[in-house]
């Protein structure tokens, strides 16, 4: 067997990005082009980014793509892409302290509101073990018996 090349030892150990899908990563441009050239190419660098403005897109992109538009109408681009591109400015005001950070305050510590509504979730689920088909764009829930 052949020596490996010495790059691949010191490489192997480093943040990949061949674990990022391009055509993702190209469509997250795109967004982010659009915002460039609506905004000002890196605005989100120079001017504080407010949390909730970016929370409040991100969730109407998720919930106009979950009830059944793919892609923004004004723009063509995928409102899940757009939805990215957002978390990815406000990773990057994180990142570069320009996050104006206007969340409500946190929950009470003893408050395990997550980890509750899981239990629930999993009682549901022990409760109801063969659960009806649900009903989707393609089969309406609706399935024949033979």
């Amino acid at each position: 067997m052949r020596d490996p090349n010495p790059k691949d030892r010191i490489g192997r150990d480093k943040a990949p990005m061949s674990t990022v899908p391009a055509n993702v990563l190209i469509e997250v441009g795109t967004a982010m082009m659009e915002g460039a050239l609506k905004y000002g190419r890196h605005n989100f660098r120079a001017a504080d980014v407010r949390a909730s403005v970016y929370y409040d897109a991100g969730l109407r992109h998720l919930m106009a793509w979950w009830e059944g538009e793919n892609n923004d109408p004004d723009s063509g681009v995928s409102h899940l892409t757009k939805a990215i591109a957002g978390l990815v400015v406000l990773r990057d005001a994180m990142m570069n302290d320009r996050l104006n950070d206007d969340r409500p305050p946190k929950l009470r510590p003893l408050l395990d509101w997550m980890g509750d509504n899981n239990a629930r979730a999993r009682r549901l689920v022990r409760l109801h073990p063969e659960p009806k088909p649900p009903y989707t764009e393609e089969c309406n829930g609706y399935q024949e018996e033979d």
